[in-house]
């Protein structure tokens, strides 16, 4: 827990992008109306509407925030009936966000939620609002209040934790020995993040044995290593990455640029040992 004297935390999570001032416009209400607040953008590059990336996202960052006020905006239903909402987890995190699925795997991660508020309050809000705008009118204020000391019940009125949406639904799939998901990202090496975690492939993940990746256009084999260098240069590697993801590597290579691969392919890895050919 932060110290009695420390500034709170509001982290910023979103799938505003940079180019636009959307990001920065909530910053900027968050500290009009709670000035000590010290903001923290976790990202902002989530794909546009991404809420299953984005949910993976904000929960794999968990465990490096300081304990605060946790702001998520991947909204494709704003402006719906869909409720904003505001939650505190069993840790003492407050989460402010759409009810969409988006909050509920981080919340889990800190302990899962005790206390969840609809945000309903007009007097929280900035007015008029939006019908478009709910990060800056809606989740924004309310976020700064929290952080300001405002108590959870103040926003609106109580929700059983149970009638929360969550998304039951995963992107990957796993059909035999071999694994379907999506690109969630790619960074500057050209590392392609995919998205499902290595603990999700019920063990088909064992360091050292080949893979076969089907990019749709292409096959390439890879090895399930700890590490790029395990294997040589130009060749693949198929590793566990620091958000505890699936991701593809080429060692002193770009992969995403070799593959042609961008965010939101579905790439397939046969990882079925007698299908794969494991191989020293």
């Amino acid at each position: 827990m932060p110290a009695p004297d420390a500034p709170p935390f509001v982290t910023f999570l979103s799938d505003f992008g940079t180019t636009d001032d959307f990001a920065g416009i909530c910053h900027g209400v968050i500290n009009l109306i709670c000035p000590q607040a010290q903001v923290i953008h976790v990202t902002h590059g989530i794909m546009p509407q991404a809420i299953g990336q984005g949910a993976r996202v904000l929960a794999g960052a968990m465990p490096y925030l300081p304990v605060g006020v946790h702001l998520a905006v991947v909204d494709p239903g704003v402006g719906s009936e869909r409720r904003a909402i505001a939650l505190r987890t069993a840790d003492g995190r407050r989460f402010v966000g759409p009810d969409n699925g988006l909050l509920i795997p981080a919340a889990d991660v800190c302990g899962g939620v005790v206390e969840a508020v609809s945000i309903t309050n007009p007097q929280i809000m900035l007015q008029p609002v939006s019908r478009t705008f709910h990060g800056r009118d809606v989740f924004s204020p309310a976020a700064a209040r929290l952080a300001g000391g405002m108590p959870l019940a103040e926003l609106g009125p109580a929700i059983d934790p149970a009638d929360l949406v969550r998304r039951e639904t995963p992107d990957h799939r796993i059909e035999g020995g071999v694994v379907h998901a999506p690109v969630q990202y790619i960074d500057r090496y050209g590392n392609i993040q995919l998205a499902v975690s290595a603990g999700e492939l019920d063990g088909l993940f064992q360091l050292g044995r080949m893979a076969e990746i089907d990019t749709g256009d292409d096959r390439y084999y890879a090895r399930c290593s700890d590490t790029f260098t395990d294997v040589g240069p130009g060749e693949f590697v198929l590793y566990e990455d620091a958000s505890g993801l699936l991701s593809i590597a080429l060692n002193r290579g770009n992969a995403a640029e070799l593959t042609a691969a961008e965010v939101g392919d579905q790439i397939a890895i046969d990882l079925a040992p007698g299908l794969s050919g494991d191989s020293t």
